[in-house]
């Protein structure tokens, strides 16, 4: 009898899965595991971390349905260097298999489970699943990876048109999963508690049936999507799926075969979001210094930021005195969360107004961000700073007064998150746009 262990990563879920699909394929008995590796744990520091929320509820569900099939899920604590070859040898398994990961951390991570298991015997095989097109599938007339997103996009969409079977669904053969007996003796009782962390509440419910639930709710919209994305006020604008894609409760197939459903420019504008997303994991794969708070372009690196510390924490306390931006930040510290239009608009204040270094507020984001993403968020804090792969010219800044006549004419979502506006107690505006506007492209052009 043949035995598998399926190691999940980013990819919380137990349909359209690439590794799942394979190792049901492929052997008798799937075992289905989990790591919480203290490695990553570590540099969290923060008790209150709402990832470790949804990654614990998301998780919590899976082990559910497959307790409801018969088996169960096997949640480690500790490095998975280690623990991965050990748990494969215990259990005896004649592979493992997972879904690529492109961070640097992770790729050196798998190199080294890769070896362990090899002097094992024991096969590791790894795939190609949070994203359609991968590393260098997606290469420019001179054959080398895209450095500007437009010619990118169509080059993915050209691409696509060839290979349709690239959205199909990874079916799963749920039949194939361990029997819970089998998996007795590496089952532990692992809470949240017990890693150190506090259960949080969450602003979205976790798991897999959420994530797809919030798809049939946003298909609809869809048809909307390009205008409605811009105003925040809106609930039903946007997707809401960037943390379910973030941790893979659901796969990008579904959203993409989703997408091309409906016919029209939302459908579109949404498909070419989710294209961003590719071209950023691609970048960071392919460029990896983007990884080490390092600029796309090395000659930005020499940019001296005459930000004050005091004018950054004034930006964190959302009490900047331009609400647009205090608002957009107060929602952020309250729940993780924020739009993306604010994204643009308070990453742009705090480089191009403020004038602080770009490195700080995506330290920040990955701090308190609920979909924190490597590879999206130095691709879009280098974007707005005018530093990255296809940035927005330093030239263009938005102007945050005028970015709130247009996308909350009515301050509604203002409102809701400043109480206080035109009260005594809101700030004056910390400094002038129209002079840092001027400083900013000096700074630039130096």
């Amino acid at each position: 009898m043949s035995k598998a262990l399926v190691w999940l990563r980013r990819d919380l879920r137990l349909s359209d899965h690439t590794a799942l699909a394979r190792a049901t394929q492929e052997h008798d008995s799937v075992a289905v595991c989990f790591v919480f590796d203290t490695v990553i744990l570590e540099q969290l520091g923060n008790p209150n971390d709402r990832r470790l929320t949804f990654i614990y509820q998301s998780l919590m569900e899976l082990k559910a349905e497959l307790v409801k099939q018969g088996s169960d899920l096997i949640l480690l604590q500790g490095d998975p260097t280690i623990e991965i070859p050990l748990l494969a040898k215990n259990l005896e398994v004649n592979a493992v298999y997972c879904n690529h990961d492109y961070e640097p951390y992770a790729k050196s991570r798998d190199s080294k489970v890769s070896k362990k298991l090899f002097d094992n015997k024991i096969e590791f095989k790894s795939f190609r699943d949070q994203v359609v097109f991968e590393s260098k599938e997606i290469l420019s007339g001179a054959g080398t990876p895209f450095k500007v997103f437009t010619p990118y996009k169509n080059a993915w969409l050209k691409e696509l048109s060839k290979k349709r079977d690239r959205l199909l669904e990874q079916k799963v053969s749920m039949s194939k999963f361990a029997q819970a007996s089998e998996l007795k003796s590496v089952i532990q009782n692992i809470t949240l508690e017990s890693l150190g962390f506090k259960p949080q509440d969450l602003w979205i419910q976790a798991g897999e049936n959420s994530a797809r639930k919030l798809l049939t709710k946003f298909e609809p919209e869809m048809s909307n999507y390009a205008e409605a994305r811009n105003f925040p006020a809106l609930n039903n604008g946007t997707s809401h799926l960037s943390v379910h894609l973030r941790f893979g409760t659901i796969s990008i197939r579904e959203c993409m075969r989703a997408s091309q459903l409906i016919k029209g420019t939302g459908s579109e504008t949404w498909m070419s979001e989710l294209i961003w997303r590719e071209f950023y994991q691609m970048v960071l794969d392919q460029f990896p210094h983007v990884a080490e708070h390092k600029c796309f372009k090395p000659e930005y690196d020499r940019i001296q930021w005459p930000g004050t510390n005091d004018h950054f924490e004034a930006w964190c306390e959302g009490m900047t005195g331009f609400p647009i931006v205090d608002a957009a930040i107060r929602e952020f510290n309250a729940t993780g969360w924020m739009h993306n239009r604010l994204r643009m608009i308070v990453a742009s204040f705090l480089t191009k107004d403020l004038l602080v270094d770009w490195r700080k507020g995506e330290a920040y984001f990955a701090q308190h961000l609920l979909d924190y993403d490597l590879a999206s968020n130095s691709g879009g804090w280098q974007w707005s700073a005018s530093v990255g792969c296809d940035a927005q010219p330093y030239f263009r800044i938005f102007n945050p007064e005028s970015q709130a006549e247009k996308f909350d004419p009515d301050q509604k979502y203002i409102k809701k998150w400043i109480p206080e506006l035109g009260s005594k107690k809101y700030p004056s505006p910390i400094v002038e746009h129209d002079v840092q506007r001027k400083l900013a492209i000096e700074l630039f052009k130096r």
